[in-house]
């Protein structure tokens, strides 16, 4: 799993070793890492997705570790707000990166594994903004559209082989990375971060922030041998956003 550290990537590791899985966490902070690691007794890695030589380092110390690929959860990913019109290519390059260039270089390296297995699962952690515009984030949805692209893709021209791929993709949710964009809306705006937490939270229609929890849950039952019928799906988990 890449992004095991924190959010998103740190409950959906918590639940899927408590149903039996071996963890390898990859991420580029350690610290975080180990601190999920000792909860799902589970490796930690360092790895930076923007670096492919990092990635296949890090996923042989996850093979020598946990043995052959089964399950490949890619999480890693950052987000930035700016207008269009002030937008720089530093940015866009940045998110494309680690969002999507990252995702690819990823799910490349654990190929071979994942074709080799007798139930494999690939899943995408993309967002809404995977769905629709996203205004001062036109480079974070790009990345997430790219996102959907690439799993549709992989999962029409695999669909016969022993492996899914589908997208998880949440509205706002209670993470470290929500707690980013709340500080980035009141340093644009100049409101307090009360009230740019209040604004995030009511982008979704349920006026509450996503629970990591819940997320994890639909991860792993992406995971389930039951579920390997469903392939090439978006689910969203956005407290009715997108209905």
């Amino acid at each position: 799993m890449t992004g095991g550290g924190t959010g998103i990537g740190a409950a959906t590791a918590e639940m899927i070793h408590a149903a039996g899985a071996r963890i390898s966490l990859l991420g580029r902070r350690m610290e975080p890492l180990l601190d999920v690691a000792r909860v799902t007794n589970g490796q930690a890695i360092q790895c930076d997705v923007t670096n492919l030589d990092s990635i296949h380092k890090a996923f042989d110390e996850a093979r020598a570790k946990n043995g052959l690929i089964d399950l490949l959860i890619v999480n890693a990913g950052i987000a930035e707000s700016a207008p269009f019109h002030k937008m720089t290519r530093e940015s866009w390059d940045r998110i494309i990166s680690v969002n999507l260039t990252g995702a690819f270089d990823t799910v490349q390296a654990g190929l071979p594994d994942l074709l080799k297995s007798e139930d494999a699962r690939v899943v995408f952690i993309a967002s809404v903004a995977s769905l629709r515009g996203v205004p001062y984030a036109a480079h974070y949805a790009a990345s997430k559209h790219g996102l959907l692209g690439l799993m549709r893709s992989m999962a029409a021209e695999y669909a016969k082989s022993k492996m899914t791929v589908n997208a998880v993709c949440p509205g706002y949710v209670d993470t470290p990375m929500t707690d980013q964009s709340v500080a980035r809306v009141s340093q644009i705006t100049g409101r307090g971060e009360g009230d740019a937490r209040s604004a995030i939270t009511n982008m979704n229609a349920s006026g509450r922030l996503v629970d990591p929890q819940a997320i994890a849950n639909l991860v792993l039952t992406l995971c389930l041998p039951l579920s390997r019928d469903i392939n090439g799906a978006a689910i969203t988990i956005d407290g009715g956003t997108s209905a």
